[in-house]
Parts: structure tokens; C-alpha cells; sequence
């Protein structure tokens, strides 16, 4: 055969320089045609001459199976004429980026290389058509289906997906997984086992330690022989530290504990910056379990008890985690055989607000929110590493051979995203949708984490996807809408409101194709047809003429009561294959690629800067930044933030798990609820963080992500010209 050609590369390199240039006003003018310059200079100088040049297609698909590339596997699924007619086709839309980032992101991390790292052996059009044929599993349709969805960017695979799909030599295809630990050295043991093979394979762990019990907590009757969870933290980020992916990036952990778990206080401790490193955690997360009641106790400025998860699990029968405090709370204080401590509420607020000022930790699970609102029989104990992933679990039974006496259910995150500029383009919003969920549903089909038989037991179970979303506020500024305003607000509502509909659709059609659905469907609100009330009760009515115009002119017809008694009557009928369906993630690498705004909280800068380890600074404009767009492109850290948690619970009433949620914090908030004071050293405090999280909680949100405070170095740079320049 042929050995493909290489293009020597060229000496001079220019597009660095060039979108450099965009931090560098003429006359108080943002440069945005030097990005473009960039993205042009990117490809001359570097992506043409240093990607391998086939002659034909055959040839190209050849070299990539014989080399060990790409699998041949899923191509034998394919007519080879059909492929290389859908690889034409997609040629043929002559996709372009619009940005730098946009295409230097996709280059430095997605596309497929030479073993030496050195050249390219895929075109961005490659990765969508290798992405739709993997996905479609030998459905010419639905290849041809997918194809379109992505190339025109109205759904995007998260990156474990997007990446290795159809490659030979690749890693799983989800990358997020839940693990929760019993109180016994057996469940310890394995769960640290877990996260090494689980690390090892490039996920991310979060795993719950409120069932363990406290420090000082008898063992064996013996008082006082309990470390608490402290020591398993650090065992924890040990593991995660150990199992490196062959040296390329650390493993990533997330601990979450329950407010009213003894060692809450030494938790916390454990992030602080100066804490003693016999205890101190550098890389693994923290999160925190908050019943309803917390907030009660915070509100009154009460004492609040913490209860001894072995005294707990004593008396009810069952782990800590699956202990509803809230409504247990008088009776496990007045319950004599449950040792208790006292705290004053308030102090242990304001040192998880000073922690989340420090160090951005921890994250926060309103957990009665979350099963208040879960339509599916079981509970929600925890989240993930990004804090959107809310789905039921079962705890394991091991015994002292670490063998399996009661095998549980644990999670793994099966995620993509909808691209809101994009998908309100789409041609058939419904179609599209059902493309999507059919894709997500490969995906949950073939993960098989045998290494771990709990997460595989859950997966196969509950064959759960989590379809998001991103580029919200790139949204907002081209329909000339303010973050946060009624408009806004009104639209992500019915945005989501459309995402469950049709997602439920498609669930139930794979159902009743199949003939299966998920475990426990008949136990749930979707079985009882209780979960569709709220829509069938009433019909749709949309109040401002903007959101009204907006879907009119894409030729969306929202569902009517009517229709939702018909998907109900459905549902009831042939059920529904997935048991959880929605989930909106953080969105960090695959927003560059689609050049829109990040998941659903507004842009951090007009132009953003990033500092790349082998390359230095990189600046990415807001998408679609323009005259026009400029005046609705308001940065996160110059709004109020219960203007973003206002439209977060729009969306979140719709969305069966959570929202990768982020604060961003800079200046104080004003005792008037939208008014936002400017000056850059009235600076946020413990109390204005703790009026956030009331306010997010009484909202219905369920889950808060990192905390982004505003620190001196980025008001430097925040401060930029750039920020008050015209387009």
C-alpha cells in the first residue's frame, strides 16, 4: 500500500501571535478579525502540513484499521461505499471554526494523532463521521442521522465519548463514576480498590462516606477505636494520586459527607490551606450532604445535633445515608441509645462559607430537594465530581473473602449536550432529540465496568443517560436578552421543558421497541402517571412576545396539555427504557470546540484568557461577539448571582437529575435583590455566600458546583481594556 505523504511543516509560526493580538485594543476596539487571522494562520502553519495526506478514502480507511487506529470492527458493520458516501457528505458542509480555541482545542485534544504524537490523522469531519458510525451501531439512518447533529453542533458527546469512540487503542466512553462506602473494613477496602481501577481507566470517583462511622465511635464495643473518615480521605487521594493514567494526569476524587455526621467539622478541615499535612487533602474534592433541616436550624440560629452513624445504623436498620433526617431529626435527638454532639448551626455555615471562599470547596447536595423531586423509587445519598449526577442507589453486602453477599447499585455518568444556538435551528427539534438519546443509549448499552460490579449492576439496570445543555448565554446575547431577565428565564423554561418532553418520548419509543424497561419502572412516578400532572394540569401559555416570536420563527411547537396526556398514556403503557434521562454538566473542552458559552451560567470574560502549559496564553472572544451581542454579554462576575440561580431553577423543575452549578463571586451583595454593587473591594463575604445558598435552596435548586471567588490576579485581568472596548 501507498505510505501516506507528510507535508513538511513551515518555520513560522504566526496564529499564537495573532490571537494574542486580541487583547490589544486599536483605538478601543476589541481586533476580532485577528482571531480569525489565527484560526486561518493555525491551519496553514501548522494543521495542513503536519496532517497525513491520503490519496483516497480507501486508502485513508485502510491505513487507520491496518495501523491499529481505528477498529475495524464497527466499519464491518457498514457497506464501505456507505461510508465513504457519508464521509463526502460531510466533507461537503465545509465546516469551518470560528475561532482560535475553537480549533486548537479540538486539534491539541480530540483529534486522532500518529503514534509519535507528531501528526494528524484525522480532520475534524473524520471525528463526527467515525462518532456517528460507532454510535449508530450499523444503523445506516440513524449514522447518517448523527452525523448531521454534529457536524452542524447541535449535539456534542462529552469528551470520553467524542474522543475515543471508534478508536483501536482507547478508553471507556464514560468518565464519571459514584461509589458509596458501608460501615465495615470490607466495603472500605473495596471501594479504595475501586477508585484505583476505576481511575486507571480515566475516571473521575465520587464516593459517599457519611455511612462511615465517627471518630471515637466504638468498634467491636470497644470505645473510642474509630478513626472517623479522615484517614479514608486520605487513602482516597492516595489512590487517586497512584493510579495515573500511565502518568499523563492524576486520578480525580470528590468525598461527600453529611452535615449532621460527627466529623463534619475535621471534614472541612481538611481543605484549609493550613491545615496539618497529617491530614490536609491537596487534590481530592469535597461535598456536603444538606437535609432541609440544616437550613431550618441556620435560619433560626439554633444548636443543631450531629448523630453517630453506627448508633444510627443501630437503631433503623439501615446505613446513615438512607436515614431520612429531616423528618427523623426530633426523634433521633430524643432517642437516648443515639450518642449526639452539639454545634451551633451558624458557626458550621460560616465555616463552610469561609472554606468555599478559600479554596472553592465544598460543593453542596440539597438532598431532600433532589428525593423530593426523584420520580424514581429508591434514594438519592450523593453527587459526582461536577455535582450533576443525582440517581438513586443500593448499598453492597461483602463479605470477609470481599465477595458479594448483596450486590448493590452504583453509578456511572453516560453524558452530552445539546448546543441551545444550534439545536433552536434544528430542522425537526424532535428528531434531533431523539438522534441524541438514541446515541446516549449506545453508550449506557456498552459500558461494561467489570472491574467494578456494583457501578456495572446499576449501568445495567438503569441504562441512565444524561442529556445537558450549553451555550445558554451565547443564546441570550443574540436574541438581545439580558441574563436573567423575565425573557431569559421564560425561555430556559421551555427550552427544558421541550428537552424532557421529547427525551421521554424517545424513551418510551426504545421501550416499547425493545420490549424492555428500566428496573423498578412499575415502582415509579412515570408508572403511576403522577410525574405528568404538573404538565397536564394546565395548558401553556407564553407571556412575552420575544420567547413567543423566537419559537415561532424556529417552528417549534411546544406540547400542548393534550400532548402530554398522550406521552403520559404512553409511558404508562410501554414504559420507558431509561431511568434517568437529563443532567447539565460543567461543558468545559467541548464548548471551545463548539465556539458557544459554557453549560448554562454566563460568560466569565468578553475575551477570556488561558494559559496553556506548553504554549502560554491563548484568548477566546465570546462567541458571536459583536456590536450587537456586546451590550447582553455581561460577565458572570459582574451579576448578581441569584440572577443565575433564577434561571437554573427555570431549567432544573424540568431536569429528573442536577446542574453543574458554579458561583462566581467578586463584589457584595446590596440589600436589594437585583442590584449588583461594582466597586472591586467590597468584597463578598461569609454572610453574602450564605444568603446565595438559602436563596438556591429555597428556589429548588439541587445541587451547587465550585465556588469562583475573584482574586486579585483576575481582577487584573478582568480589568482589561478589553472589557469597556467596542466591537
Amino acid at each position: 500500500m501507498h505510505k501516506p505523504k507528510r507535508v513538511e511543516q513551515s518555520t513560522e509560526v504566526s496564529y499564537f501571535a495573532l490571537n494574542n493580538e486580541l487583547n490589544r485594543p486599536i483605538d478601543g476596539k476589541i481586533p476580532l478579525e485577528k482571531d480569525r487571522e489565527a484560526v486561518r494562520a493555525f491551519f496553514l502553519e501548522h494543521v495542513n502540513p503536519n496532517t497525513v495526506f491520503f490519496y483516497t478514502l480507501d486508502e485513508k480507511l485502510d491505513y487507520l484499521v491496518e495501523n491499529d487506529y481505528i477498529e475495524k470492527e464497527f466499519l464491518d458493520k457498514y457497506d464501505r461505499n456507505f461510508i465513504k458516501q457519508l464521509m463526502q457528505k460531510i466533507y461537503d458542509k465545509k465546516f469551518r471554526f470560528r475561532s482560535f480555541m475553537g480549533a486548537f482545542k479540538f486539534y491539541r485534544q480530540y483529534a486522532l494523532k500518529t503514534n509519535d504524537g507528531e501528526r494528524y490523522l484525522e480532520r475534524f469531519e473524520d471525528r463526527i463521521v467515525f462518532n456517528a458510525l460507532y454510535l449508530a451501531d450499523g444503523d445506516e439512518q440513524l449514522a447518517e442521522d448523527l452525523a448531521e447533529e454534529l457536524i452542524h453542533q447541535r449535539y456534542q458527546p462529552a469528551t470520553p465519548t467524542f474522543l475515543n469512540a471508534g478508536r483501536k487503542r482507547r478508553g471507556e466512553l464514560v468518565s464519571c463514576f459514584l461509589l458509596q462506602v458501608t460501615d465495615d473494613m470490607n466495603s472500605i477496602g473495596r471501594t479504595i480498590n475501586s477508585s484505583l481501577q476505576l481511575s486507571r481507566i480515566g475516571g473521575g470517583v465520587g464516593v459517599s462516606l457519611s455511612n462511615l462511622r465517627a471518630a471515637g465511635d466504638p468498634i467491636k464495643k470497644i470505645a473510642n477505636a474509630s478513626s472517623g473518615v479522615v484517614p479514608v480521605m486520605k487513602l482516597l487521594e492516595d489512590s487517586f494520586s497512584y493510579s495515573n493514567q500511565l502518568g499523563q494526569r492524576n486520578g480525580a476524587g470528590a468525598v461527600y459527607l453529611n452535615v449532621f455526621h460527627p466529623d463534619i467539622v475535621a471534614f472541612l478541615s481538611t481543605k484549609k490551606e493550613n491545615a496539618d499535612e497529617k491530614i490536609r487533602v491537596k487534590t481530592l474534592s469535597l461535598g456536603l450532604v444538606v437535609p432541609d433541616k440544616f437550613y431550618e436550624l441556620t435560619a433560626k440560629d439554633e444548636m443543631m445535633y450531629l448523630f453517630s452513624p453506627y448508633d444510627v445504623e443501630r437503631v433503623y436498620g439501615k446505613p446513615f445515608s438512607y436515614v431520612d433526617i429531616t423528618a427523623e431529626y426530633d426523634r433521633m435527638v430524643n432517642n437516648e441509645e443515639i450518642h449526639k454532639s452539639k454545634i451551633r448551626a451558624r458557626d458550621l455555615e460560616n465555616e463552610i462559607a469561609k472554606l468555599q471562599q478559600e479554596s472553592g470547596y465544598p460543593y453542596i447536595v440539597n438532598i431532600d430537594t433532589a428525593n423530593r423531586t426523584n420520580p424514581i423509587d429508591g434514594t438519592i445519598l450523593m453527587s459526582n465530581l461536577c455535582s450533576e449526577i443525582l440517581q438513586v442507589q443500593d448499598y453492597s453486602i461483602l463479605n470477609d473473602a470481599q465477595e458479594y453477599v448483596k450486590l448493590g447499585t452504583d453509578i456511572s455518568c453516560n453524558l452530552g449536550s445539546t448546543n441551545v444556538v444550534k439545536l433552536m435551528q434544528s430542522p425537526d427539534f424532535g428528531k434531533s432529540v431523539d438522534v441524541m438519546v438514541r446515541a446516549l443509549t449506545f453508550v449506557t448499552d456498552h459500558s461494561h465496568i467489570k472491574a467494578v460490579p456494583s457501578v456495572k449492576n446499576g449501568n445495567d439496570k438503569a441504562h441512565t443517560i444524561g442529556l445537558g445543555a450549553m451555550g445558554l448565554h451565547t443564546f441570550f446575547a443574540l436574541n438581545e436578552m439580558h441574563y436573567g431577565s423575565a425573557e431569559s428565564i421564560e425561555f430556559t423554561d421551555l427550552y427544558f421543558m421541550l428537552l424532557n418532553y421529547y427525551t421521554l418520548k424517545s424513551s418510551c419509543a426504545i421501550a416499547k421497541e425493545r420490549g424492555v424497561t428500566f428496573d423498578g419502572f412499575e415502582r415509579s412516578k412515570y408508572a403511576t402517571g403522577e410525574y405528568f400532572d404538573r404538565y397536564t394540569s394546565k395548558e401553556l401559555r407564553i407571556e412575552h412576545d420575544k420567547v413567543a416570536k423566537i419559537f415561532d420563527n424556529a417552528g417549534i411547537q411546544l406540547p400542548s396539555a393534550s400532548d402530554w396526556e398522550q406521552l403520559k398514556k404512553d409511558v404508562q403503557t410501554y414504559g420507558l427504557y431509561h431511568q434517568n434521562r437529563l443532567a447539565v454538566a460543567p461543558t468545559g473542552s467541548i464548548s471551545y470546540v463548539n465556539e458557544t458559552s459554557a453549560s448554562l451560567h454566563p460568560i466569565t470574560r468578553l475575551i477570556e484568557e488561558r494559559q496553556e502549559k506548553k504554549t502560554g496564553k491563548t484568548y477566546y472572544p465570546a462567541p458571536y461577539l459583536s456590536n450587537k451581542t456586546l451590550p447582553y454579554y455581561t460577565s458572570a462576575y459582574d451579576t448578581d448571582m441569584r440572577k443565575v440561580v433564577d434561571v437554573y431553577a427555570a431549567a432544573q423543575q424540568h431536569i429528573d437529575q442536577g446542574m453543574s452549578l458554579t458561583f462566581f463571586m467578586k463584589s457584595k451583595l446590596s440589600d436589594d435583590l437585583y442590584e449588583w454593587k461594582k466597586g472591586r473591594t467590597d468584597k463578598m463575604t461569609t454572610r453574602d455566600l450564605n444568603i446565595l445558598r438559602h436563596y438556591a435552596w429555597r428556589k429548588g435548586i439541587k445541587s451547587i458546583y465550585y465556588i469562583r471567588t475573584f482574586t486579585e490576579d483576575e481582577q487584573e485581568i478582568g480589568s482589561n481594556t478589553c472589557e469597556s472596548c467596542t466591537i
